[in-house]
């Protein structure tokens, strides 16, 4: 698995995520009328003209999902159960059409499950930074994770 597993994780390891992208005025408009989140900040640029930004915001839970989806490949990616809760969700700068996005992660917390054996909870702080350096998004995310399976395929001790 690309993922790690709860063993290898460590709190305050820190992953500079490689990936990174630019987003669209597609992926703005498709994500937010695939939601239904017909806000005209975020899919009318005559209305977004008129507003402080004077043009179209993106949509924030697009940043969101993305933020975390560029973290997946070097933490989670085949390791984890699931998703256990996203908090403390920020977005200190907007995000424009054309910003490139990248990510950082912070690993605040590791332990093991005290009703789930051979799994733990590793507790994420993940920020969204623009071509400029400034943070965009923020959250801290909870995942449930598989420990390194034993010979018997079931999870390990954490």
């Amino acid at each position: 698995m690309a993922g790690l597993w709860l063993e290898e994780f460590e709190e305050g390891m820190v992953f500079n995520h490689d990936l990174s992208r630019t987003v669209t005025e597609y992926d703005n408009m498709h994500f937010s009328l695939m939601t239904m989140n017909v806000q005209p900040l975020h899919i009318d640029a005559e209305f977004a003209a008129g507003t402080e930004w004077g043009k179209p915001l993106v949509n924030s839970l697009f940043t969101l999902g993305l933020m975390i989806g560029m973290t997946v490949g070097d933490t989670t990616l085949g390791t984890t159960i699931g998703n256990l809760g996203m908090t403390d969700v920020v977005f200190p700068k907007p995000v424009f059409h054309g910003d490139t996005i990248r990510a950082r992660t912070k690993v605040k917390g590791v332990r093991a499950s005290k009703s789930r054996p051979g799994q733990g909870i590793v507790t994420f702080f993940h920020e969204a930074i623009n071509q400029r350096g400034e943070v965009v998004a923020s959250c801290e995310r909870a995942a449930l994770m598989r420990a390194r399976p034993t010979e018997t395929g079931k999870g390990g001790a954490a």
